[in-house]
């Protein structure tokens, strides 16, 4: 049975997320504010967290990334109120898995649940180990990237969502594309939540992020990844 962590300091909301997903087989634990979400994150067996980005004592943002540079790769979805794309960037690029904007359907919550956590139990499934191009190397093995050899920081849907352009190097990917292969299932309430991504990994990986050399998009079809002479490093 896997162990979800639900930190929300809106009671009501804690206990009905948890009931719902009791009902659906889940084991859940609940923390209500920043520093006890922080403490309970660190114990081992908890397999995902779901995580409020306006917290008491220690806000959601701060949270992830002091999980993240302390090593605690446990997935997380944020869960906030706001509809601001650059709070959605901000987590995507400390290293959350998605976002969930409230209020929400305890369904699509589900649904996004056990995407995220397919992604995880599946990431060892992978042709390519190390892929490198211009400054960037990938190591998938490992889940680190460098630029110009610094380690950047990379959640797993990054890394998914990378690795799948890459495999898919030259070939006009569309939004719905990555949302049925890295996501898992196949609606999804915007497509805009491709492009945040896209937008993260781009910060990451170009020189230039607002003129691309690599993640290129392809106007009313997606995105193509281009780099036509490097190899695949295995």
């Amino acid at each position: 049975m896997k162990k979800l962590l639900i930190i929300e300091d809106d009671p009501a909301l804690s206990k009905g997320i948890s009931i719902f997903l009791n009902e659906e087989g889940f084991e859940t634990d609940t923390a209500s504010d920043g520093i006890e979400g922080y403490n309970k994150a660190l114990k081992p067996g908890i397999d995902l967290i779901i995580l409020d980005l306006i917290l008491p004592n220690k806000n959601g943002i701060d949270l992830c990334r002091e999980l993240r540079e302390n090593k605690i790769m446990v997935p997380i979805i944020i869960l906030s109120s706001r509809k601001v794309d650059s709070d959605k960037i901000v987590g995507l690029e400390l290293g959350a898995d998605d976002y969930v904007t409230k209020p929400f359907n305890n369904r699509e919550l589900l649904a996004r649940i056990k995407a995220v956590l397919r992604r995880y139990e599946n990431h060892d499934i992978k042709t390519i180990d190390k892929f490198s191009f211009g400054k960037i190397t990938v190591d998938f093995i490992n889940h680190e990237l460098f630029n110009d050899g610094s380690l950047v920081k990379m959640s797993e849907t990054e890394f998914n969502v990378l690795k799948y352009l890459i495999e898919h190097q030259g070939e006009v990917v569309t939004r719905n594309m990555l949302l049925d292969d890295v996501w898992g299932y196949e609606s999804f309430p915007t497509t805009r939540t491709v492009d945040n991504y896209i937008l993260s990994l781009r910060k990451k990986i170009e020189e230039i992020p607002s003129k691309p050399k690599y993640l290129l998009t392809i106007h009313t079809a997606g995105y193509k990844f281009k780099c036509t002479s490097i190899p695949l490093l295995s």
